[in-house]
């Protein structure tokens, strides 16, 4: 049986980190562009790293900065993947020394398929970068293989069982979970894991 993960991006603290992975979350992200109202420090975004249970993804969000930024910035944040939430190339991605995930900000549907024979995040295209609720068209991804995208943008714990049918390999949620910009609610990060993952037992 196919098993959808879940990320919960825009972590700022230990107890909104703890909140996600008690209630099942298989990923953390955590901001690291300063123009974001969830924007975290490396050297805060350790502190909360150093505290959490083994087995949890930890996911640092970039944009605009160079691979030795990144590589840099991951090291000293204990992130284990780096999204890469701006335009780059092939190259761009393997002059990284950390495990990497594309993002594709999707303006038409054959965008969807860029990066098609890698593990990719696919958010809804808009100007500023991240957590603005913004949905893609979900008909995009009928009839293609999405068991290596990860779908973000717009989700809720209200919407997140109907996308699951199409068989992404993650789900990523941050505005949508959220009490404020930057605090995320508890009983919404719960509905949202619980509605994805009972909606695959449900295929």
């Amino acid at each position: 049986m196919h098993n959808i993960r879940v990320k919960i991006c825009g972590i700022t603290s230990y107890d909104d980190a703890m909140v996600a992975v008690e209630a099942g979350a298989d990923a953390l992200g955590f901001v690291f562009y300063e123009k974001s109202p969830r924007f975290i420090t490396s050297d805060i975004a350790r502190s909360i790293v150093d505290r959490l249970p083994p087995f949890v993804e930890r996911v640092g969000l970039f944009v605009n900065c160079s691979a030795k930024e990144v590589d840099e910035v991951c090291k000293v944040a204990g992130m284990s993947t780096a999204q890469i939430h701006f335009d780059v190339d092939e190259h761009y991605l393997k002059s990284l020394n950390t495990k990497v995930l594309p993002v594709i900000r999707a303006k038409e549907p054959k965008d969807v398929l860029k990066f098609s024979s890698s593990y990719r995040l696919v958010d809804a295209y808009c100007e500023s970068y991240g957590g603005v609720g913004k949905r893609l068209n979900i008909e995009w991804f009928s009839g293609i293989d999405c068991s290596k995208i990860i779908l973000a943008g717009g989700l809720t714990p209200e919407n997140v069982a109907e996308v699951v049918r199409y068989g992404f390999y993650g789900v990523d949620v941050s505005s949508g979970v959220e009490l404020e910009k930057g605090k995320k609610d508890p009983e919404k990060v719960r509905s949202f894991i619980k509605r994805a993952k009972e909606a695959v037992c449900a295929l």
